[in-house]
């Protein structure tokens, strides 16, 4: 569903109504604090946190279950070789003709790349140093 203008502004006035800046600030101290602590650049921990707080008024947050997978087997393994065959659905790969498994492990390896570029920004942000 489009959200219309309308919508949008009724959504900003409520989060003003409830607060939503005055706890972003609060995390956003939070976060600085932790950064300094841990060593990390603050304003590359700002601009991280600015994208977050932009994804989570938009409504697309997606913890979705392939990121899910990635990130468990990070935490878990590291990064390990065979990554994109553990994350292979092999099911689904046997039933696909010669061009659509190449097709499917393209795309397949471009998800988890995504997913690894986001999983190591979370991790310096908000994992590393609280596990």
């Amino acid at each position: 569903m489009e959200r219309t203008l309308k919508m949008l502004a009724k959504e900003a006035k409520q989060r003003m109504k409830k607060g939503f800046w005055k706890e972003c600030e609060a995390k956003l101290d939070n976060e600085r604090n932790h950064a300094k602590q841990q060593g990390i650049n603050e304003s590359k921990m700002e601009r991280y946190f600015q994208q977050k707080v932009v994804t989570e008024i938009r409504g697309d947050d997606t913890k979705d279950e392939f990121y899910l997978k990635v990130r468990d087997l990070l935490l878990c393994e590291g990064e390990v070789s065979d990554a994109i065959g553990r994350l292979t659905d092999k099911e689904y790969y046997a039933t696909l003709s010669y061009s659509e498994k190449q097709r499917y492990m393209l795309e397949l390896s471009d998800k988890y790349l995504k997913a690894l570029e986001r999983f190591k920004r979370e991790y310096e942000f908000e994992i590393k140093g609280r596990v």
